[in-house]
C-alpha cells in the first residue's frame, strides 16, 4: 500500500517535472496521445482479460465500454488538439490603443489527480487522462481498489507507456485517496458518488483546488414512457442498457415512469426482451456482467427481498458468480425507498402515472435531485424536446437510451448533484485548461488618457474621450 510519504514524493516529482515546460510544446501532448493509443493496442488482451474477471465482461462489451471508447476519444483529440490549443486573437479596442492586440491562452492547469471508479475502470481514467494530456498537465490517477485486476493492469499500461514523473497510478484503500486528497493538486477530476464528491469538493477547497465531478446523481436517472411509445422498441433498448455492467452505469436508467394506460404491456415487453437478450436464467449466461463484489451482490439481494412480493421478473442470482437477474418492480409510487436513491445494480422499479397527468409527474422529477441523465419514449416530438429544454440532468435520450455518451464533439457532464465540469473532445481540452489574457502593449503613440494630471480642461477633454471609447 502507498505511504502518505510515497503519494507526497510523487506529487513532488510530477511538479519538478511540469516546471519544465516539456509538456507546453503541442506537438509533445500530441506525441504523448499516440503512445498511449499504442499502449492501449498493444495491452488490450490484457485489458479484456482484467475486465472479465473483475466485472465478467464479455469481449465485445469490453471493447463498446472500455476499450474502444478510450481509443476513440482519443483520435478525436489528436485529431482536433492544435486548433484548439491556437491561441485566440482579440482586438483590444480603442480604449487600449495603440496596444490594439490581445491574446488568449490555453494553459494547463499543471499537476492533476483523477480518481477512477470500478465500473468502467478503463474509460473513466484514460479516457479523463486523454483530456489532461490534451491540455498539457501530468496525471496521478487514484484507480479503483474494488476493480483489483483492473487496476494493476493500468498500473502496468502506464509504467510501460510513460515515466512516473509524467503519468503515475496509484492503488490501495480509501486511506490511499485520502492522502492524495491531502495534497495540493492543481486540478481534480473525480467520479464516482454524491456522497464523496462532497468530500472532495471540501478537501479540494482547502488548497482552492477546481474540481470536476461526475457523478450518478442522488435520486437516480429516470426514465419516461408516454403512453404513445413504441414500447417494444423501448423495451428491447432498456434490457440492454439495464444488463450493460449489471446496472454498474452512471447513466443507466435507475427507474421508470411509465403512463398506467401502458403499463401492464410494456412491462410484458420488457420482460421477454430480458429473455429473449440473456435467456430464462441470466445469471447462468457467461455473457452477463457480474456485480463488482459480494457486497454489491448482498446489497441488491436484499434491497430485492423488500419488494418481494412486487417482483414481476427475476428476483433471484448467484453469490457465488457475484450475478443477480435483472428485476422488475412492479408497481411502486415515487416516494417509496427503492426510488428515492441510486441503485447502481440491476434492480428496476416501475413508476406507473396517468398520461394526462404527465406534467405532475415531471413536476415529480423535477423537484428531485439532478440526474446525470434523462430518457424519454414518445411519439409527441414536440413534448419530447419542450421536456427535454426544460428539465435539469446532464444529458439524455429521446427514444434512445445510453448513445448520447458515444457522441463525437459533444460534452459528457453533470449538473448539481450528478456533477460539475465537462469532457469529451474538446470539452476536456477546455476542462483541463484556464484561459490567460495578455495583452501586447506597444511603446509608441501612446495616448495620455491613463495619466494624471485630470484637472481642469485636461479632465474634461480626457473623460469626454473615455465616455466615448467606453460605450
Amino acid at each position: 500500500m502507498w505511504t502518505k510519504e510515497e503519494v507526497h514524493a510523487a506529487v513532488d516529482e510530477q511538479r519538478t517535472f511540469f516546471r519544465t515546460g516539456e509538456t507546453l510544446d503541442v506537438n509533445w501532448r500530441i506525441d504523448k496521445l499516440i503512445r498511449l493509443k499504442i499502449g492501449i493496442q498493444t495491452h488490450q488482451k490484457m485489458l479484456e482479460q482484467a475486465l472479465a474477471q473483475d466485472l465478467g465482461r464479455a469481449e465485445a462489451e469490453a471493447y463498446f465500454c472500455d476499450i474502444g471508447s478510450v481509443i476513440m476519444e482519443i483520435n478525436e483529440t489528436i485529431a482536433g488538439l492544435k486548433k484548439w490549443a491556437r491561441p485566440q486573437t482579440h482586438f483590444s479596442g480603442l480604449l487600449c490603443f495603440p496596444s490594439v492586440i490581445t491574446k488568449v491562452y490555453a494553459m494547463p492547469y499543471g499537476v492533476t489527480l483523477i480518481i477512477a471508479p470500478f465500473n468502467f475502470p478503463f474509460m473513466l481514467s484514460l479516457g479523463v487522462l486523454t483530456a489532461a494530456i490534451a491540455g498539457g498537465n501530468t496525471a496521478v490517477i487514484k484507480a479503483s481498489s474494488k476493480s483489483k485486476v483492473c487496476t494493476a493492469a493500468l498500473q502496468k499500461l502506464i509504467a510501460d507507456t510513460f515515466s512516473s514523473n509524467y503519468v503515475t497510478v496509484i492503488d490501495g484503500p480509501h486511506e490511499v485517496a485520502d492522502y492524495c486528497l491531502a495534497e495540493h493538486f492543481d486540478k481534480i477530476f473525480y467520479t464516482g458518488s454524491p456522497k464523496v464528491g462532497k468530500r472532495v469538493m471540501s478537501e479540494a477547497s482547502k488548497n482552492l483546488t477546481p474540481v470536476a465531478l461526475e457523478l450518478g446523481g442522488e435520486t437516480g436517472n429516470w426514465c419516461v414512457i408516454r403512453k404513445d411509445a413504441d414500447l417494444k422498441d423501448a423495451a428491447h433498448k432498456i434490457a440492454f442498457f439495464k444488463a450493460l455492467n449489471s446496472g454498474q452505469v452512471c447513466i443507466n436508467i435507475n427507474q421508470i415512469a411509465v403512463a398506467q394506460e401502458v403499463a401492464d404491456a410494456f412491462v410484458e415487453e420488457l420482460s421477454r426482451a430480458f429473455v429473449r437478450q440473456l435467456g430464462d436464467c441470466p445469471e447462468n449466461n457467461p455473457e452477463y456482467p457480474c456485480l463488482i463484489n459480494e457486497r454489491a451482490y448482498d446489497n441488491c439481494a436484499d434491497e430485492a427481498e423488500k419488494y418481494r412480493d412486487r417482483i414481476v421478473f427475476g428476483g433471484h442470482g448467484n453469490r457465488d458468480k457475484r450475478k443477480y437477474c435483472p428485476t422488475i418492480i412492479y408497481p411502486v409510487t415515487a416516494d417509496e425507498d427503492i426510488v428515492l436513491h441510486e441503485l447502481f445494480n440491476p434492480l428496476l422499479p416501475i413508476v406507473t402515472y396517468r398520461d394526462d397527468d404527465i406534467d405532475a409527474m415531471m413536476d415529480t422529477i423535477a423537484s428531485r435531485e439532478h440526474g446525470l441523465s434523462l430518457y424519454v419514449f414518445t411519439r409527441d416530438m414536440a413534448w419530447a424536446k419542450k421536456t427535454m429544454m426544460s428539465q435539469q440532468y446532464g444529458g439524455g435520450c429521446i427514444n434512445e437510451v445510453c448513445l448520447h455518451l458515444m457522441v463525437k464533439g459533444v460534452p459528457f457532464n453533470g449538473t448539481g448533484h450528478s456533477g460539475m465540469g465537462a469532457y469529451h473532445g474538446k470539452w476536456g481540452f477546455r476542462e483541463f485548461t484556464h484561459p490567460s489574457t495578455v495583452l501586447i502593449g506597444s511603446t509608441k503613440f501612446n495616448l495620455p488618457l491613463r495619466e494624471h494630471p485630470y484637472a481642469g480642461a485636461q479632465n474634461e477633454i480626457k473623460l469626454a474621450i473615455i465616455k466615448l471609447l467606453q460605450r
